[in-house]
């Protein structure tokens, strides 16, 4: 019996190991790079940026707030600053263009652990059946959002992984590390892409944020898709690829959609054929159809696979 190849090796050999890392290595510079602007400050005394990801100020004078957190501390009965107030704007505007779940693959810390959980996974070859609904972060996403308004204080972030990572590495993990060592574990033996792609409110938030934006990943050559699944099987959120991909004879246009796409750049990396690229949503103008009836109908075929 012939075993599969290795995930991502026929990329390699058709693009070179460069290229089809490009988005990774990109994404690691991305994370890595935020958060050492972040610890300049407090361990080498170069005060770049002030601050942490819920609020900072970059160069003091670039205002930059956390709209999840923010409308947290609204609820609670928080009068918010101006700085504050123009930060959110700032963020809020940014991440409409680019789509909001960038945030999840491109600036959090806790993408990291997940990232890492879902390589150990597919190494030891650990297959669970467990499917939590992909709905659930967004029940959670409204349990931050009523809590403040039931307790006058922001509960979330007492447990928020993502601003646990960031304060445990400035001034110690402690709890932090039980956190982020359960989301890791449940990834891997629990449920595949288990926090991130099901239970993360913050996440949630993002994606409506990012409802539509401009960026999105385009299956501009999926003629040329040849059924390897290794698309499917490197996506965080796999369901939104395929009314893309597959969609031409129900008349989808090539562009993903979807709001839960994290644009992060992993179908691009590992495809051989070079059938996604990063474009604009209004590719799909290319076809007949009106962009309300693009969008009923991925939402349809998505429902149906």
């Amino acid at each position: 019996m012939a075993t599969k190849p290795r995930l991502g090796k026929e990329a390699v050999e058709a693009k070179g190991w460069l290229k089809a890392n490009k988005w990774l290595i990109l994404r690691r510079l991305s994370q890595f790079g935020i958060l050492g602007l972040f610890l300049l400050g407090p361990l080498a005394g170069v005060w770049i940026v002030k601050g942490n990801l819920a609020y900072s100020m970059t160069l003091d004078f670039l205002p930059l707030s956390d709209p999840h957190i923010l409308l947290q501390a609204v609820l609670a009965g928080v009068e918010p600053h101006g700085e504050a107030i123009i930060g959110v704007i700032i963020v809020v505007v940014v991440y409409m263009l680019i789509g909001g779940r960038v945030f999840c693959s491109w600036v959090c810390p806790v993408n990291l652990v997940t990232d890492l959980s879902c390589c150990v996974r597919r190494m030891l070859g650990i297959r669970t059946s467990t499917q939590l609904s992909r709905s659930a972060r967004y029940w959670l996403l409204g349990v931050t959002l009523i809590l403040p308004l039931i307790t006058g204080a922001i509960v979330w972030e007492m447990f928020n992984p993502v601003s646990m990572a960031f304060r445990g590495l400035v001034f110690g993990l402690g709890m932090a590390w039980v956190i982020l060592l359960g989301i890791f574990l449940f990834d891997i033996f629990v449920s595949k892409e288990g926090w991130c792609g099901r239970l993360c409110p913050v996440g949630a938030f993002y994606s409506l944020l990012g409802w539509k934006s401009l960026l999105r990943v385009v299956a501009e050559d999926r003629e040329k898709c040849d059924d390897c699944m290794e698309c499917y099987e490197v996506c965080p959120e796999e369901q939104v690829i395929r009314p893309a991909l597959k969609g031409k004879e129900q008349g989808i246009g090539p562009v993903i959609l979807s709001s839960n796409c994290t644009n992060c750049g992993r179908c691009i990396d590992v495809c051989a054929e070079d059938v996604f690229h990063f474009g604009s949503r209004f590719a799909n103008q290319k076809t007949n159809l009106g962009s309300a009836e693009i969008k009923t109908k991925e939402q349809t075929f998505s429902d149906a696979a």
